[in-house]
């Protein structure tokens, strides 16, 4: 009888070693301090997954181990060794496929349906996809051949190996599971579905399963989903109710993609969890709501704005989600160029006066106006702000949330906020005439003032404000600088690949002689995307004596918008090209941010 392989600390090291990936050095230095390495991680690892799984798992795999030691790859300029990287080369070591699991990409049904959820956390394994009666199954252990076996003469189908990250599956099983037996346990005690068919009947049933909303089931469910999302990097959760199920997608750097649908009856029960962690009136569901919901992830607090919407089939949930490492960043690390970092710098130092952020949903304000507010915080200086609503609770500014509904409104709070003695007043947006008075007002008295305007380019919001009733020489008197912003999907570093510019693409952008532009292929670590992550663009334009003569000739935008351009104000179309010509972003994503 052949004794059965095994990955070992020793023989995987060795493989690392003949493929360059790792040097003599570090090849000892993981023989000698691996074991001790391995029972550290065990313990942690047992911590966390017993109350996750209720199954301790084996001791982490040597590529886990390896893994844990952040060693550079050898002669890469200090990349580091992950455990994707090691298990890729062991995949081709091997002779097996290698995947990067894409939770957004696999269906929960394929997952929870063919194997059984203590056999497949037993052997590390998760079903990944379904063809032709081929079901293609990843492992963690390239060896474990018997488990194959099994499987066909439990299923009675054909199936192929990939090899994954055992942390990957781990990952797979705790979330997928954990939200399958979640839903179905739920789904069981709810009973069957009502019929949402029309408004009226819609209006008349739901009064209905308000009691689920306290069930275990319910509670895990949406426990799972919120972690899943904090996992994914998504911004936004939406749950939309339709006609026969009630679907779950997420939005990742700007693009929304669908995650789950589940059971139509368990839509109001897991609309009811979210309006109850987020202190919203359970009863009421035919007006519009907003809550917030205050919670942890890993070492960090997160903050969570939720809104409900009546829509045809139920109530629609959209979360936003606002992580403080994204929302307070560093302002030289948000994307400025220098120039206009320089500009908006000088801006927030001024005693007085109105700096004003545009752009449309999305696109970034909130990010620079915490971030501004956070490098101006000190205990010298107070900093009041009047948002609707507040979007993250911040414990060094004075927030205060607009309430329409009882009258407190922003040009009434506007008005006491002036005997509350501040230096720094935010101003969540400019929406109406008595609004930007009063803006203008406490610009006028010393304060420094910022807000947001809805417009789509920075000369626009002066003629929004000339709109809005606001005199010409109050703008130029009031308003400092104006800076409009746009997020751009920035290319993913792991499969970024160079290509010429095509005579088309050249002539539409207006550009001269021949470029290599970038564009991402698509990975694992992009999801297939071909993006990772966001940057911002900032068109500012500075209010000086040569836009404060043509503000005070009440002329039309062109005029103004050639003047800004004098000056040296880089329009947003032209901050893309440039970041598009420096291999950040992609020919379409210029096209597509800046139309």
């Amino acid at each position: 009888m052949h004794k059965k392989k095994t990955v070992t600390l020793k023989n995987l090291g060795q493989m690392l070693l003949q493929r360059g990936l790792i040097d003599q050095e570090q090849f000892n230095l993981i023989l000698t301090k691996g074991e001790a390495q391995a029972q550290r991680l065990t313990g942690a690892q047992q911590a966390g997954y017993s109350r996750r799984l209720q199954q301790v798992p084996e001791k982490p795999s040597p590529a886990e181990v390896i893994a844990s030691f952040t060693l550079e790859v050898a002669g890469s300029g200090g990349r580091i060794l992950t455990e994707d990287t090691i298990t890729e080369m062991l995949a081709s070591a091997v002779g097996l496929p290698y995947l990067k699991i894409n939770p957004m990409k696999l269906d929960l049904e394929l997952v929870t349906a063919h194997i059984s959820r203590p056999f497949a956390l037993k052997n590390l394994i998760v079903p990944v996809a379904l063809g032709d009666g081929v079901l293609t199954i990843a492992v963690a252990d390239p060896f474990n051949d018997e488990v194959i076996e099994e499987l066909k003469d439990l299923t009675r189908m054909d199936f192929r190996r990939v090899l994954s990250s055992r942390n990957d599956i781990l990952k797979i099983l705790r979330e997928f599971f954990g939200f399958r037996a979640s839903v179905k346990a739920a789904e069981i005690e709810v009973g069957p579905s009502v019929d949402l068919g029309n408004l009226e009947q819609f209006v008349r049933l739901k009064m209905g399963h308000e009691i689920e909303s306290t069930d275990r089931n319910i509670v895990s469910a949406v426990e799972f989903l919120l972690q899943y999302a904090f996992d994914q990097r998504a911004s936004d959760i939406h749950i939309e109710p339709k006609r026969e199920k009630s679907l779950v997608r997420l939005r990742v750097d700007g693009v929304l993609h669908n995650i789950h649908a589940v059971p139509k009856q368990l839509h109001p029960p897991m609309v009811s969890r979210i309006k109850m962690l987020s202190r919203m009136d359970l009863a009421e569901k035919r007006r519009p709501q907003d809550g917030r919901i205050k919670t942890a992830h890993g070492d960090k607090e997160i903050e969570l704005r939720v809104s409900t919407l009546p829509v045809a089939f139920g109530e629609k949930v959209v979360i936003r989600i606002f992580d403080p490492d994204i929302l307070m960043q560093d302002l030289d690390h948000v994307g400025f160029y220098p120039r206009e970092y320089q500009l908006y710098n000088s801006y927030i130092r001024r005693p007085n006066g109105i700096i004003l952020v545009t752009g449309p949903t999305g696109s970034g304000k909130t990010t620079t106006l915490y971030s501004t507010l956070r490098t101006l915080s000190s205990p010298e200086v107070n900093i009041v702000t009047v948002e609707d609503p507040i979007e993250m609770v911040m414990e060094e500014f004075n927030q205060v949330g607009v309430q329409t509904a009882i009258g407190v409104t922003f040009d009434k709070v506007l008005r006491n906020i002036l005997r509350q003695d501040p230096d720094i007043i935010m101003i969540g947006e400019i929406r109406d005439r008595e609004t930007a008075e009063n803006a203008v007002q406490a610009a006028l008295t010393g304060h420094l003032v910022l807000s947001t305007l809805h417009t789509n380019d920075a000369p626009s919001s002066i003629t929004r404000l000339l709109d809005l009733g606001i005199p010409a020489f109050l703008i130029s008197s009031t308003i400092i600088g104006v800076i409009a912003q746009r997020l751009l999907r920035k290319i993913c570093p792991a499969c970024k690949k160079d290509r010429a510019i095509s005579p088309e693409e050249r002539e539409y952008l207006g550009l001269k002689g021949s470029h290599k532009i970038s564009y991402g292929e698509g990975c694992p670590e992009c999801r297939g995307t071909g993006y990772k992550g966001r940057t911002g663009i900032f068109e500012i334009m500075d209010v000086n004596e040569i836009t404060k003569s043509v503000i005070a000739d009440h002329m039309d935008l062109a005029p103004l918008q050639e003047a800004a351009r004098r000056d040296g104000m880089v329009p947003l179309r032209e901050l893309a090209i440039r970041k598009m010509l420096e291999g950040i972003t992609t020919y379409e994503e210029v096209l597509a941010v800046t139309g």
